[in-house]
């Protein structure tokens, strides 16, 4: 098993030995914003380039409590800190100068950092061609979860990453359009062009738009100087040294494309409308709807490293269905297993009540990076569906890690919770 991931493991002891004191005073800021002297393009929500766009982590709500506001986004994130940034290229898409942006959620804007001469692009460091449309760039600004989570705040980076590569699926799914996600990037070479220091990496990119197998990009020439994004900041060895470990990948191509066969104007309502569901009424979900969240969340994910994961179904409330441990179609363990569930996500009360309590579990340390940005896709995924049936989900980051393997008889490392219910 990785070491990052054994060390940032969660115990019934760990978690009441390791609190740590909680600095309001300098909690890092959400937003990067780029000087005024970039150019700015206001996103229009009438405009469907600038809806696409905007549904890619857009503000969709602002919550109020004392002394405290957050601004909600089409993406769910733990804590609601929000670590991932998005940079995109634009390339021959009307209405847009050819360049390198900033997508800047806080302004509803493009930020232009660098226009594109004819030959250049980011494709030199992503091993592909010159590609006519957008180009993303999925980046995480570290100390915004760790300041919170401390060292397993890499884990949950790399969750937001991958739900923010779920929002860029939905809003193509929407808009008619295909992507594919690349892990095998240049991202050291990345981070130095966008004037990043170790405050901020690159984890993955994704192609929307054609590529022109006979024209090549030189080098890009832009050198970005270095913009503050927390306002304050603390460095970690622990998630530093994690994310130097695991660049390298082992790739794994998968090239078919997800088949979603949804009402667009729902799924639109279920993106504008996602929350974390903060609560239960404990009232069962119907079996047709357990397993239409099974055939939606499991449709194939167009990448260059597509990961095995395993996906433990705690069955708890499921009309027509056995209470158990569900997986592939198969009961592994029948019985009545809500309080364990509710105990092993940390005796959080959304484990217990809700009707169905998932479990993803993967092996694949050599591909830790791309895995973890799965499992963050899936349970984007697992977000919209549910919202979209007509129910709620919430993603738990944090739970007894080796007691859940144990439950779960299983040898993998235990990536990522989700419950749903109503």
């Amino acid at each position: 098993m990785l070491a990052y991931h054994t060390q940032t493991m969660h115990s019934y002891h760990s978690v009441r030995d390791k609190s740590h004191y909680m600095d309001w005073d300098h909690q890092p800021k959400q937003f990067k914003i780029y000087p005024e002297t970039y150019m700015r393009i206001p996103l229009d929500k009438k405009n469907p380039e600038h809806r696409f766009l905007y549904l890619i982590g857009g503000l969709t709500a602002q919550k109020n409590y004392p002394g405290v506001s957050y601004a909600l986004r089409t993406n769910p994130s733990a804590g609601a800190l929000y670590p991932t940034e998005i940079y995109l290229q634009i390339r021959d898409r009307k209405g847009f100068i050819n360049g390198i942006y900033h997508l800047s959620p806080q302004e509803s804007a493009l930020v232009l950092l660098h226009p594109l001469d004819e030959e250049e692009g980011v494709e030199n460091c992503l091993h592909v061609k010159r590609v006519s449309g957008f180009i993303f760039l999925f980046s995480a600004l570290y100390y915004r979860s760790s300041w919170k989570y401390r060292d397993r705040s890499f884990r949950y980076c790399l969750h937001d990453t991958g739900h923010m590569l779920g929002t860029l699926e939905a809003s193509c799914t929407l808009s008619g359009k295909s992507y594919r996600i690349l892990y095998d990037i240049e991202k050291k070479a990345l981070n130095a062009h966008f004037g990043f220091g170790m405050e901020e990496f690159f984890f993955s990119s994704a192609i929307v738009g054609v590529e022109d197998k006979n024209l090549t990009c030189k080098a890009l020439s832009m050198q970005l100087p270095y913009v503050d994004g927390t306002g304050t900041f603390e460095s970690n060895e622990r998630v530093e040294k994690a994310y130097e470990e695991t660049c390298e990948l082992c790739l794994k191509l998968q090239t078919a494309m997800p088949m979603f066969d949804l009402d667009k104007e729902r799924l639109q309502h279920a993106i504008w409308k996602r929350r974390s569901i903060r609560e239960f009424t404990q009232k069962s979900l119907l079996k047709e709807e357990f397993l239409e969240v099974m055939r939606f969340i499991t449709q194939p994910i167009p990448s260059d490293c597509d990961v095995d994961v395993q996906l433990y179904a705690i069955i708890n409330r499921v009309e027509g269905m056995w209470q158990g441990v569900w997986k592939e179609g198969v009961y592994v363990e029948s019985g009545n297993f809500a309080r364990k569930a509710g105990y092993l996500c940390l005796e959080q009360a959304l484990g217990e009540q809700s009707g169905v309590t998932f479990f993803l579990v993967g092996n694949d340390e050599q591909n830790y990076q791309a895995m973890m940005q799965k499992v963050g896709i899936i349970g984007h995924r697992l977000y919209l569906i549910s919202e979209y049936l007509g129910f709620g989900c919430s993603g738990i980051g944090a739970y007894y890690d080796e007691e859940v393997a144990a439950f779960l008889k299983s040898d993998g490392m235990i990536l990522y919770a989700l419950a749903i219910g109503r």
